[in-house]
């Protein structure tokens, strides 16, 4: 779990392990799958949504583990009231929990689909079961990052955190990396647009590289575009980590389901990830490529040749000439060395015009 020394510029970053994947600079993006509530409370669902993500080849998927005793109140205001089940936000709450085994068989499925497994504590009883569950690094929600009890008792465990920052204004959370730097744990701090769904203008990708270089830190996204837009510019940035909402179904219910993207969605936004990464990982030598793409060049290319049959003797000019394909003989930028010279030996109509036909005129 321990860090390892990077430095970039002035930056010192810190590498570190989630179970058995590296997170760092000049490592792949960790792509995070994130399911949410996504499931509502159906156990089975749940199960479903580890398959989908792991189809679409996310490195982890995440939930969120809610405990209503040890988290809300019957007065918990409704963000939006989209449940016509629940009375109250308590009550969907209550409804979202799973039992400390219904947890571990989740993790274990995760684990035997070779994702890593991750899920937002919302109290520190939460922390408790879910590090009873061997959990191998900690997603700070927003919502949770001035609760200093949490963040004390997740210290104690010296996992990495992932820390979002969505509602949050920069002294809550210099005063957050301060609290998980104080206690030794590698951490990632991750840009949160905390509306739902984000607009181009609430992204914020601008903090991704300010956050690094005010904390020093790896740096990551939390997404809630609904489109696969901001990770594909994000990891252009090169962010170590981006958690994105997923659905089963864009006409389903729920409250992430404006801002999350579809399972074939999520599929093409891995793809073009990984394609970005291979882009950036393999720079060009401009002079290199254009030799070894010679036998191309030699074929898009033209060739100086002549315009039409023409004898021996004959002084060259620009009237004699034409530009034609492949371009294996004269190219055409060596016009100005074969016009007003004289030809050695007749040439008939497209033939290619060659150094060894030609001497200057005296």
């Amino acid at each position: 779990m321990g860090g390892v020394a990077l430095t970039v510029g002035n930056i010192c970053l810190a590498g570190f392990r989630i179970g058995q994947r590296d997170v760092g600079l000049s490592r792949p993006c960790l792509i995070v799958g994130e399911v949410a509530q996504a499931h509502d409370g159906k156990l089975d669902s749940a199960h479903a949504y580890i398959d989908a993500v792991a189809d679409a080849g996310v490195d982890a998927v995440k939930f969120q583990t809610h405990i209503a005793s040890a988290e809300s109140t019957k007065n918990e205001p409704w963000r939006v009231n989209f449940s016509a089940r629940d009375v109250s936000r308590y009550d969907y709450w209550k409804r979202m929990e799973f039992s400390e085994a219904q947890w571990l068989a989740l993790k274990q499925h995760a684990e035997d689909r070779k994702l890593i497994f991750l899920s937002s504590p919302f109290s520190v009883e939460a922390v408790d079961l879910l590090f009873k569950l061997n959990i191998q690094a900690w997603k700070i929600p927003s919502g949770e990052i001035n609760n200093t009890v949490l963040f004390e008792r997740i210290a104690s465990t010296g996992l990495p955190v992932l820390l979002s920052t969505g509602m949050s204004p920069l002294s809550e959370i210099d005063a957050a990396v301060a609290m998980i730097r104080k206690a030794g744990q590698p951490l990632v701090v991750m840009q949160c647009a905390s509306r739902y769904p984000s607009m181009p203008e609430s992204v914020g990708m601008n903090l991704v590289s300010d956050f690094r270089h005010r904390y020093n830190s790896l740096v990551g996204l939390s997404d809630h575009s609904g489109t696969i837009y901001p990770g594909l510019a994000a990891v252009t940035l090169g962010i170590e980590v981006l958690e994105v909402h997923v659905t089963l179904n864009r006409e389903g219910s729920g409250p992430d389901v404006p801002s999350s993207v579809t399972v074939s969605e999520l599929s093409g936004l891995v793809n073009g990830i990984r394609f970005i990464e291979k882009m950036k990982a393999n720079p060009l030598d401009k002079d290199r490529e254009a030799v070894e793409l010679m036998p191309l060049r030699q074929i898009f290319n033209k060739s100086i040749v002549a315009d039409e049959d023409l004898s021996a003797g004959v002084i060259l000019s620009k009237k004699h000439l034409a530009f034609k394909k492949p371009g294996t003989g004269l190219p055409v930028n060596m016009l100005g060395n074969v016009l007003g010279r004289r030809l050695l030996r007749p040439l008939m109509r497209d033939e290619m015009v060659k150094e060894e036909d030609l001497e200057d005129v005296k």
